[in-house]
């Protein structure tokens, strides 16, 4: 099994920074994929920022520019530092690990993830 845990959220005014970190622990042979998504209320869950193993990263359009993600593959973390951050940031920020398992040539995925935390961006 494995658990991931997320850390670092909290309240800050419009033009802060806020740091989240997230660790994948447990029965683990490699993480293909490792990022973060958020849910405001009401609305869907949607893709912040994402780190493969191989290095390429992907971020949604909205973020991209104030956010950064970092992946420490050794260690199954990643984490997100947001800067800038703004009243539409508000939400509850998830951590997703993409993991691996099988042999080489019958490799099988699975996604986990972690329980949220919450963002607030508010004067």
């Amino acid at each position: 099994q494995v658990q991931v845990v997320e850390s670092g959220g909290g309240l800050v005014q419009p033009g802060g920074s806020l740091r989240l970190s997230c660790a994948a622990s447990g029965t683990i042979r490699s993480i293909n994929v490792m990022g973060w998504y958020r849910q405001a209320p009401g609305k869907q869950r949607e893709m912040v920022a994402l780190k493969a193993s191989g290095g390429s990263t992907d971020y949604a359009a909205s973020v991209r520019g104030r956010f950064t993600i970092s992946r420490d593959i050794a260690k199954n973390t990643v984490d997100l530092q947001m800067n800038s951050l703004k009243p539409e940031d508000t939400a509850v920020y998830y951590c997703k690990a993409v993991v691996q398992y099988g042999p080489v040539g019958r490799t099988y995925e699975d996604d986990y993830w972690g329980q949220g935390t919450q963002v607030t961006v508010s004067s």
